[in-house]
């Protein structure tokens, strides 16, 4: 296993996963609920033409990337962007997985190169081919700053938005 320095940790946990011809198999409970909440949203959401799923690790580099998502789909391009919820997508075949599933334009906007959000949706949907944008690519930092206390808020929300516009200017 490569460990990259300045970066998300790589590192694989044994409680409940095995490796098996380099995939990662994890055992995840069955939802016994469901959100009505969730799959209202996902319903109204279906038409939009691109679906954003994202990053949502604890580091600088995934809040950043959540943060842009965020900007991105309820700011900038509300009305052509669907934001996924990435756990009820990745645990449950419902309403969030069926927006990455018929979407006509996925978008990952992943915090890092170890792509998190699109491998783990690749698990759940075979052939899934979302369009993976490599966010900490898209603003100047100081590369060894690893958690969000790192970093003052404004910056983070300075560099999130800058993302987010970019993204949106290509839609």
């Amino acid at each position: 296993m490569d460990v990259v320095k300045g970066c998300c940790g790589t590192g694989m946990g044994s409680g409940g996963t095995e490796a098996v011809n380099g995939y990662e198999v994890a055992r995840i409970e069955k939802a016994k609920n469901s959100c009505y909440l969730c799959e209202d949203y996902a319903e109204r959401q279906k038409t939009r033409p691109v679906a954003v799923m994202c990053c949502e690790g604890a580091c600088l580099r995934g809040e950043i990337a959540r943060q842009a998502a965020n900007i991105l789909c309820y700011s900038l391009a509300k009305e052509k962007t669907a934001r996924i919820c990435l756990g009820g997508a990745f645990t449950k075949n419902t309403g969030q997985r069926n927006l990455v599933r018929n979407t006509t334009r996925l978008i990952a906007l992943e915090g890092c190169f170890v792509n998190c959000s699109s491998r783990m949706m690749s698990g759940v949907i075979e052939g899934l081919l979302p369009e993976v944008i490599v966010v900490d690519q898209l603003y100047d930092f100081n590369r060894e700053l690893f958690g969000i206390e790192e970093m003052p808020p404004e910056q983070i929300q300075a560099h999130a938005r800058n993302v987010a516009q970019q993204i949106a200017a290509n839609l």
